[in-house]
């Protein structure tokens, strides 16, 4: 995948997604998405390669990092809870990645208190699939 591709679906998707905000807490190169103040992307380079660090549930990240040369630990984050998507270490799936998206910013809105909660995650969920 393209490096500015990578960038451009996943903050499309981002920015589709109920109460979605873009920040730079990091500064002009780290876009961060967050869902009631917590983060759920992170789009930045590493090694001059385009990369979005992105939640999963621990064992979908493993099986996932097994499955793509693209994804790996997640880059400065906790490797168990987070993965990194490289545009140029193999084939992604444009599906994947915004499924990818979706999955990280769900697993943030369930820890969210309910009041604060922008959809129901499990109806929410349902309604992607298609």
């Amino acid at each position: 995948m393209d490096p500015s591709t990578l960038h451009h679906l996943a903050r499309e998707r981002a920015e589709s997604l109920p109460g979605s905000v873009q920040e730079y807490p990091f500064g002009p190169d780290h876009e961060v998405y967050k869902v009631g103040g917590k983060v759920f992307m992170i789009l930045g380079e590493h090694s001059g390669t385009a990369m979005a660090s992105l939640k999963s549930h621990p064992d979908d990240a493993l099986a996932l990092r097994e499955a793509h040369d693209c994804i790996t630990p997640g880059y400065h984050l906790n490797k168990k809870h987070w993965i990194s998507v490289y545009a140029e270490r193999g084939e992604l799936d444009e599906g994947l990645l915004d499924d990818l998206v979706t999955e990280s910013y769900l697993l943030v809105v369930e820890t969210l208190p309910r009041a604060k909660r922008p959809v129901d995650p499990r109806a929410f969920a349902l309604r992607q699939q298609p």
